[in-house]
């Protein structure tokens, strides 16, 4: 009888581990734990953040579809092209996202110059395998889709600033030990975005950079001095494009009989926001969107916004973005991390000031710079590039969460 039951146990355990190996039930079984251990049970603020970045790129998906379809049509004989080809970018961000989320924050710290070597690498082969869209070289074509390598720059760039600056925190009065570095890099990324000829991107740049220095506390009479520098750098750049200095004419003189061409974008954008009045004309009943406004889906997108949900929806989307900033505010002072804290720094700082720029040029405070609204306009690269940085985000306050923040500790 022992026999008997030994291979009794024998039969049971061998199909058990037969039936744990089996390669169908394998790989669901490897998914459903690594969906378990690392998106289960995490922070309000974790599953706040990325709610709202989910909400704000369905959202996009939706406007970039009712923004696109007329010039999808005309151009490509199918309404939903530019549409498809987002969704696919969306699908791409958000599994980057989670999948960044997913890792420790001293495997992202690790990562940090490996992910400067890529950005610049990137940037660097723009000049030799660039392709120009609409006067800007700031792009390249791989397999029939385009990559804008500035905005993984923009990342690293965050990732960069926030190693640097927390491993000499101490040393953060000394300006050539801590900020002539920091300075050095931005500035290298700035030249090469500017051998592009994207004024709009470099802008960005130089916000995130001074921005995140400055609220990370670093001396402020020397960022001073040289963000002065780089300004009239800057305006030097603009002069000397018989472009651009159309546009800001344009901008600074919209009556002029010669300001027509230039203004064609905001003109027609302040027609739409008009059009648009308090309740808007309804979901896809745009006009401007029939082929009035280039770019439509992407940097004026926001003018879409206010003719079909009008002023109520553009301030509904802004307070969305309001509270997108107010929860990596939270994370941020839940960090007990100086890498994380400037990374978040860095990110907030992104996304409003890129926010803003984009809205104030439909708005017509600013000149056209070409610069798309986070999370919505349509574009692969800005799209995945901020859905990683979000990413980021998440796995710093899945840090906080696991290691005991200091809110948690009060």
């Amino acid at each position: 009888m022992p026999k008997v039951k030994d291979s009794r146990r024998s039969k049971v355990t061998a199909g058990k581990k037969a039936k744990s190996f089996h390669p169908k039930g394998d790989w669901r079984q490897r998914i459903a734990e690594w969906l378990r251990d690392n998106f289960q049970a995490e922070s309000i603020y974790f599953y706040r953040l990325a709610g709202l970045t989910g909400f704000l790129v369905v959202f996009g998906l939706v406007m970039v579809l009712s923004s696109s379809s007329i010039d999808s049509l005309v151009a490509n004989r199918d309404a939903f092209y530019v549409f498809s080809r987002q969704s696919l970018y969306a699908v791409v961000g958000l599994g980057v996202m989670l999948f960044i989320s997913s890792l420790k924050l001293k495997v992202i710290q690790n990562l940090v110059k490996a992910a400067v070597v890529l950005g610049f690498a990137l940037q660097l082969s723009v000049p030799f395998l660039g392709i120009t869209v609409n006067g800007n070289t700031n792009w390249i074509s791989i397999a029939g889709f385009t990559l804008q390598p500035a905005e993984f720059l923009k990342v690293s760039l965050i990732m960069y600033i926030a190693w640097f600056v927390s491993n000499r925190e101490h040393e953060l009065d000394d300006p050539r030990r801590v900020l002539l570095p920091v300075l050095i890099v931005g500035g290298a990324a700035l030249a090469l975005v500017m051998l592009g000829r994207d004024l709009g991107t470099a802008i960005i740049i130089a916000l995130i950079v001074f921005g995140t220095l400055v609220i990370a506390g670093a001396p402020l009479r020397p960022l001073v001095q040289v963000f002065v520098g780089v300004a009239i750098a800057g305006a030097l750049a603009a002069f000397s494009s018989a472009s651009r200095m159309a546009r800001i004419n344009a901008w600074l003189n919209p009556d002029a009989a010669s300001s027509d061409a230039f203004n064609w974008q905001y003109e027609h954008g302040t027609w739409a926001l008009a059009a648009g009045g308090v309740f808007g004309v309804g979901l896809g009943n745009s006009k401007m969107k029939w082929s009035w406004i280039p770019e439509v889906e992407n940097d004026f997108i926001f003018a879409v916004i206010g003719e079909e949900l009008g002023l109520i929806g553009a301030l509904v989307v802004i307070g969305i973005f309001a509270l997108l900033v107010s929860s990596l505010i939270g994370i941020m002072n839940r960090s007990d991390s100086s890498f994380g804290r400037i990374a978040i720094i860095g990110v907030i700082v992104w996304i409003v000031s890129q926010s803003a720029v984009n809205i104030a040029v439909v708005l017509g405070v600013l000149p056209v710079l070409g610069v798309p609204l986070p999370l919505i306009s349509a574009g692969g690269s800005s799209l995945i590039a901020t859905l990683g940085a979000i990413g980021i985000v998440l796995a710093i306050e899945k840090d906080n969460h696991r290691n005991g923040s200091r809110s948690n500790r009060r």
